[in-house]
């Protein structure tokens, strides 16, 4: 897994959110932006992170934060877990993995015990010129915009 660091220029990307639009690393020029990679929609642990990034949405914004979550579910899929939970930020759906290639995020897990591919749950703050300024690699679900924030 080569993933992002810090320092890192952030790839160009574009991918299609839960309402069929196009989101674009351009559209963000000149803001704060939070990715944060979830493995899917509508688990028990993605939900609780998505929620409490919900939650703190207003705290987010104030301190000049956009934000954006990413997995491989379908836009389907993504705009069903939006909807069921009201939230106020675009979710992309990366079926063809090239966010999450290019961010690194994709790589052996062990769940149970069993070994397989997956992709990792990891939080990028990306500053205004595209570059990583923070990394979370070991995020708290219930606490993960205090996470960013600190």
């Amino acid at each position: 897994m080569n993933t992002l660091k810090v320092g890192d220029k952030v790839p160009e990307f574009s991918a299609i959110d839960q309402d069929g639009n196009t989101i674009s690393l351009s559209d963000y020029k000149g803001k704060k932006l939070i990715v944060f990679f979830y493995p899917r929609a509508n688990t028990p642990t993605c939900t609780v992170e998505a929620c409490n990034l919900n939650e703190n949405y207003d705290r987010l914004k104030k301190e000049g934060y956009e934000l954006l979550g990413v997995s491989a579910d379908t836009q389907k899929k993504q705009s069903n877990f939006s909807n069921k939970f009201g939230f106020q930020y675009p979710l992309l759906a990366d079926v063809d993995h090239t966010m999450i290639d290019a961010f690194g995020v994709w790589g052996p897990k062990k769940f149970m015990g069993r070994k397989f591919d997956g992709i990792h749950r990891i939080t990028f703050v990306i500053d205004e010129n595209g570059v990583v300024d923070k990394v979370i690699d070991k995020v708290k679900a219930k606490e993960h915009a205090d996470q960013i924030l600190l």
